[in-house]
């Protein structure tokens, strides 16, 4: 193998990605803290499969849970102290999992961290390689190198069998020359492999990301060099010196990794293949076409392009309850399949449905690979129990547990989270203050976590600009652009839509317009303060705005309008929406029709932190704006407050963010049926939003009732394992009258609120902490998402507290102006003059002194 891999302290750990060194497919991470093990955990969720990731635990208060979360993450290995392996093996982990640092030869460990620089560092080694346990297999030791290392001593290193050099990552240099102070990565992976070839050429194994053969090739330690250095596909042609594969045929090929085999003697190069294929003859392989699954997944994705209207694929393409029955369908036909020949059939036809979806959403066969190796790298293994139907119609029992209560107002015990969905319960008379307070908080947000991930992001487009704007996209919205922006006048066919849809469209559009453009102020305000001193304020529109519209789990136009229409109406000059693309580079029509309705002048095909930092900064095509608008994840909200503090950037923003959340307050007259509806229409957003409902005087057939209702009409959701994810952290507060409830919403002061309850208007009057409300039994929350007319991007997270939601004036500044005559200069010069004196700013005073002395001169 490449005996090479770069150090990170856990605080750049994004290097590796941003640097190239990820291609030596292994990446030694320094934990030094409960931060940094949060900070390892959220790289592994985006970036497992890129790099595998070793963490060398530094941090004495680490606990065998901490490092169990970081195994069952997705983590390689870990090195830890010795004594820390036998109660890491006690709770389950594998040897082959764990490093030991030291010199200590005869643990049960898959090697040894040897740190040492004196001229016996391979005699050292190697001495280590041989005195380890023989009956744990094939073993590594990893050499830690300090940051005075050297070529010859990492050379050194990388020549001895199954030794690899941890080197810190601010020694390499993936450049194809290297600086003085830095090592290059292509001479120490050069430097590790043999060739018996008289012109010293290195044979290089081509593979795709599936591990397939792609072609039989050459590299030297120049092609080598080139080849990391650019991420692409360079190799060693015998007959005309370097080739950059695809320059002229256009299939180029984007490196992911470089390693060797066992002997050293063969490197291994893990590419994403573009164009027609790696073969001269336009072919896919040098070796045949793709079969089996990655074979199917071309197949599917030429279908999904090219099928003719009416054949089968295009309908289970187009019809996803068709696709979702064949799928259950083939599921149980398999089930029941006895002999070897029928399950090889039924399961080629569920892998056939089942990558039908995949390839219909977007997901590719690399995804599920990914997901299939995270799992194989868990330590912490699942009951494995069926889940509720299925388990009921195959006659397995399920054990009920309790779920464990904050306080308890009597209720009907409940099943796992597989089970009953249903709100936690709390009596408000019978906690203390302080636990009231405590509840009432949101699930913690780790935006301490997610700023060390965002920043490197941000960076990384605010110097390189469209190119490293594509590169994100590519990453992790997965569509491969050749132009981050669509400007307008947008296409017709990129807006085709069901006349359905657009007159529903038009008709939202049209009342948050009439909403929104009667906020509008179309006269300044003037004030006579004194005689002869007036003063007037004014708006004027923001020159340019940027709307940020998410994508994720859900499709939302309606974000497009809310923000859009407000922007027009306050008559901003430049209107810019951002939102992911699709897999296939596209955006959904309904997005694009409102860009065009509202006359957006552009759309940026990114999303996350990358799309905001394109706004905020510019690139090559997008034009920098004036001020981000726009609800998003945690990486879009820690990107918006990281720009607006950057005085470089001269950005602002609307506010902050944080996950979905309604308050709905019901008494004896509410309809169950209504409020369950109400709270599930939040929590269906996402597994962090939070619904609350507060309950005033039920009785516990009544409160059963709507817990009835939660769970009936939550399982008939297609989005219910959210929502179960939701409800996890969300209660029912039980309290006595409508006042103490109202009390208990301005305290938690909600995004939305709900007064569904008797003469809910006669109420109002006491909201003082709300991002809208929605007043009496006829007005759900989803009409202000929507339709009625005002706006639904609103404060989160308490911060309607402090802050309203996007409205007009959002999209615009006001300015002040004051006019005097001599008159006015006269009634408060005097103290003008006597306040700069106080303040010793004599310039200040001087101003109106030498006015009021040309006045008496007249």
């Amino acid at each position: 193998m490449v005996s090479v891999a770069p150090c990170f302290p856990a605080s750049n750990l994004d290097a590796s990605l941003q640097s190239g060194l990820y291609v030596l497919g292994r990446a030694f991470v320094v934990v030094s803290s409960a931060s940094d093990v949060s900070l390892v955990k959220d790289f592994l969720s985006i970036n497992f499969g890129i790099v595998d990731v070793v963490a060398v635990i530094s941090w004495d208060a680490v606990s065998v849970d901490d490092i169990i979360g970081l195994l069952d993450a997705g983590l390689e290995a870990v090195s830890v102290p010795e004594k820390c392996v036998k109660p890491l093996v006690d709770a389950g982990v594998p040897f082959t999992r764990i490093i030991v640092p030291g010199s200590s030869y005869d643990s049960a460990a898959v090697g040894v961290t040897v740190s040492s620089t004196d001229n016996g560092i391979s005699e050292l080694a190697s001495k280590a390689a041989k005195t380890l346990i023989p009956d744990l297999g094939p073993q590594t030791v990893f050499v830690t190198f300090p940051e005075s290392a050297t070529v010859d001593s990492i050379t050194k290193i990388t020549t001895l069998d199954s030794t690899i050099a941890v080197i810190p990552f601010q020694l390499l240099s993936t450049d194809v020359v290297s600086s003085d102070n830095k090592i290059s990565v292509a001479k120490i992976i050069a430097s590790s492999l043999t060739s018996d070839r008289s012109d010293g050429l290195f044979t290089t194994l081509v593979v795709d990301v599936h591990d397939t053969a792609l072609g039989l090739v050459y590299s030297s330690e120049e092609s080598l060099a080139h080849a990391i250095s650019t991420r692409t596909g360079v190799y060693q042609s015998r007959k005309r010196g370097l080739w950059f594969k695809g320059q002229t045929s256009g299939a180029v090929q984007n490196l992911r990794r470089v390693s060797s085999d066992c002997d050293g003697d063969c490197l291994k190069f893990v590419v994403e293949q573009t164009g027609a294929g790696f073969c001269h003859n336009e072919t896919f392989s040098c070796f045949g076409g793709s079969s089996g699954l990655a074979g199917l997944e071309k197949t599917l994705l030429s279908r999904k392009k090219d099928a003719p209207e009416g054949s089968y694929t295009k309908r289970i393409f187009a019809d996803e309850a068709l696709l979702k029955a064949k799928i259950m369908e083939e599921a149980e036909e398999l089930t029941e399949a006895k002999t070897k020949s029928a399950i090889a059939w039924e399961m080629a036809d569920l892998l056939y449905f089942a990558f039908a979806k995949a390839v219909r959403d977007g997901v590719s066969l690399e995804e599920v690979e990914r997901n299939l190796d995270s799992k194989s790298r868990k330590i912490t293994r699942r009951k494995g129990d069926a889940k509720g139907k299925w388990a009921e119609q195959n006659g397995i029992s399920t054990e009920k547990s309790q779920t464990p209560k904050v306080v308890v107002a009597p209720a009907p015990s409940v099943e796992d989270n597989k089970g009953k969905i249903e709100l936690t319960r709390v009596d408000v008379s019978a906690i203390s203050d302080a636990e009231l307070t405590e509840l009432l908080r949101r699930p913690a947000q780790k935006n301490a976590n997610i700023l060390n991930l965002v920043t490197p992001i941000v960076e990384a487009v605010r110097s390189r600009g469209d190119a490293a704007l594509l590169e994100f996209t590519a990453k992790f919205d997965k569509a491969k652009l050749d132009s981050p922006i669509i400007r307008a006048p947008f296409p017709e066919e990129l807006m085709q839509l069901d006349d359905e849809t657009r007159s529903a469209l038009d008709l939202s559009i049209e009342n948050v317009r009439r909403f929104h453009a009667a906020q509008l102020e179309t006269e300044p305000l003037v004030v006579e303060t004194r005689p002869g001193v007036v003063c007037s304020r004014f708006a004027r529109p923001i020159d340019s705005v940027a709307l940020y519209v998410p994508g994720g789990t859900a499709i939302l136009p309606s974000t497009a309008l809310m923000l859009g229409v407000p922007a027009m109406v306050a008559g901003c000059k430049n209107i810019i929406l951002a939102s992911p693309p699709r897999a296939d580079g596209t955006l959904t029509p309904e997005v694009v029709y409102v860009a065009h309705k509202v006359g957006a002048s552009m759309i940026v095909l990114a999303g996350g932190a990358q799309a905001v930092a394109a706004m905020a900064y510019g690139t090559e095509s997008i034009p920098k704006v004036n001020k981000i608008l726009g609800p998003g994840n945690q990486f879009v909200t820690t990107a918006k407050m990281l720009v607006q503090n950057d005085t470089s950037a001269l950005v602002s923003i609307d506010m902050p963010a944080g996950p979905s959340e309604v308050l709905v307050i019901a008494d004896k007259t509410s309809n169950p049926a209504f409020v369950a509806s109400d709270l599930l229409s939040q929590a269906e957003h996402g597994v962090d939003s939070q619904v609350v409902l507060i309950a005033v005087d039920l009785i516990t057939e009544q409160l059963q009732a709507i817990e009835d209702q939660v769970h009936e009409q939550a399982m008939r959701l297609p989005r219910v394992e959210i929502v179960r994810g939701a409800i996890k952290h969300s209660r029912t507060f039980l309290v006595k009258t409508v006042e103490q409830a109202i009390e208990l919403s301005n305290r938690y002061a909600p995004e939305h609120l709900i007064i569904s309850i008797e003469n809910a208007n006669k109420y109002v009057d006491a909201v003082k902490h709300a991002g809208s409300v929605f007043v009496g039994e006829w007005s759900p929350e989803s009409c202000g998402d929507y339709s009625s007319g005002t706006n639904h991007t609103l404060p989160t997270y308490g911060y309607a507290q402090v802050y309203s939601g996007v409205n007009t004036a959002s999209f615009m500044k006001h300015l002040t102006s004051q006019e005097l005559t001599p008159e006015g200069l006269k009634n408060i010069g005097p103290a003008v003059v006597r306040l700069a004196d106080v303040e010793g700013l004599d310039a200040h005073g001087n101003a109106v002194r030498v006015r009021l002395s040309a006045l008496e001169k007249k």
